[in-house]
């Protein structure tokens, strides 16, 4: 299910990035962080009343400029009014309502999308400052709410407000009964002709010059009744060559490809190797909670002996020590070697994460594992583990009750882990354990 999306758009030095740190600052990640996966701060996520949001944050609007910093800058604005469910438009109540602003009004009123106005800097207690009652003058169908980002006030409402206007088929069922794939990696990786070569047909765009697919493209195609959506991405640079602000946002667009996504094949490119920027694709994944699988291409080009293959798994392995889980598989996409045995390693992931395990069959388990190693103990404390149920999938999320959740050390609960995959597999997929204490909600 897609989460909605919302851009927060506006002149520069309004506080559009205060606000934004301000809305994602109390996330918590139902997967474990990993040390070195790259968090691009150009988007987050936030939960408002049962309901989670991707926020997009933005370089601000000039509306006329010749500058070239400044073009890339609306045009970064530009592609995330495109992708959002809605827009919050940022103003500051200390200059008031500006020429810029109007002009940047106009632009989004010609978008269709929903467009919530938020006056910032409204940071006095008591009555709003006269300049406030200027912005009713933009036209839109949501009256302005006031907000402080700095220090928070306001933001309850402008969230409210956000779900109301959203689209009610967004966070619905849906519809689309496939298993969405998405295929991520660096430029060049070869993502763009493996779908080609799966799609018997150049529907994309394949060249050797690195960035050529900007944006997510989706492609549909059904083997053996089942229906498959491939998601290309633009490739993933290493952040320190993301100069320019359109290549950020090809960035954004493959996060938010994994975000809609059942399955990730995540290309590397056999010519040379796992790199540290594949680890930190890799991890884009994992934190997502996606099931994934390591696609090695190129694999015809490769010199092999009768040990290559271990060779490669042994890199692989290490270098993605934090997803031991995805299967790796090799293939070409210029011959087709290999490349329909995807499906069926896709098939396999995605009903992997999708197991529900029933709460007696997971005592069951968790009573032997204890039994084989006793919890730990600290200066005579001792964990005590009272029973486990599973609360979602995708991926299979668990809640562990216990009596001191500072003692369930993390390397017990890799044990238990661990024990939960020698008993149901889960092959493909990131497990999620939750801690609590009992009493705890």
């Amino acid at each position: 299910m897609a989460k909605p999306v919302v851009a927060i758009v506006g002149r520069p030095n309004v506080g559009k990035s205060t606000l934004f740190n301000k809305l994602i600052g109390e996330r918590r990640s139902i997967v474990e962080d990993i040390p070195g996966v790259t968090r691009d701060r150009i988007y987050g996520e936030t939960e408002w009343n049962g309901k989670r949001l991707i926020i997009i944050d933005t370089g601000g609007i000039e509306p006329k400029t010749d500058d070239i910093i400044l073009k890339q800058m609306r045009f970064q604005a530009e592609v995330a009014i495109e992708s959002a469910d809605v827009i919050i438009f940022m103003c500051d109540v200390r200059t008031g309502l500006t020429a810029d602003d109007r002009d940047i009004a106009i632009m989004l009123q010609k978008s269709g999308k929903p467009v919530i106005p938020c006056i910032n800097k409204c940071d006095s207690v008591g009555a709003l400052p006269f300049e406030f009652y200027e912005f009713y003058e933009l036209g839109f169908e949501c009256e302005p709410i006031a907000v402080s980002s700095v220090h928070g006030s306001g933001t309850g409402d402008l969230l409210d407000e956000v779900l109301k206007e959203l689209p009610e088929a967004i966070g619905g069922d849906d519809e689309d009964d496939s298993i969405k794939v998405a295929v991520i990696g660096k430029p060049n990786a070869g993502k763009s002709s493996i779908i080609n070569k799966i799609m018997g047909s150049e529907r994309l765009i394949v060249s050797d010059i690195a960035g050529t697919t900007r944006d997510a493209v989706d492609t549909q195609i059904i083997i053996d009744g089942q229906k498959y959506t491939f998601i290309d991405t633009a490739g993933i640079r290493r952040q320190s060559k993301i100069n320019d602000k359109i290549e950020k946002y090809s960035v954004l667009r493959a996060h938010m490809a994994v975000e809609r996504a059942d399955v990730c094949l995540i290309m590397i490119d056999a010519g040379t190797g796992i790199t540290e920027q594949d680890e930190k694709i890799a991890g884009i994944a994992h934190e997502a909670g996606k099931a994934s699988i390591i696609v090695v291409n190129k694999w015809d080009s490769i010199e092999k002996d009768n040990s290559t293959t271990n060779r490669f798994n042994e890199k692989i392995r290490t270098a993605l020590a934090y997803m031991p889980y995805a299967p790796i598989a090799y293939v070409s996409a210029l011959t087709g070697q290999r490349v329909n045995t995807l499906f069926e390693t896709i098939n396999r992931v995605f009903a992997q994460s999708h197991n529900r395990i029933t709460t007696g069959m997971l005592n069951e388990v968790l009573g032997e594992a204890t039994m084989r190693v006793q919890p730990p103990s600290d200066k005579g404390r001792r964990l005590k583990i009272y029973y486990m149920t599973q609360i979602s999938v995708a991926p299979p999320t668990f809640v562990i009750f216990c009596n001191n959740a500072e003692l369930f050390h993390f390397s017990y609960q890799r044990y238990i882990e661990n024990c939960l995959r020698e008993t149901f597999g889960f092959e493909g997929t990131p497990i999620c354990l939750i801690i609590r204490m009992k009493g705890e909600d």
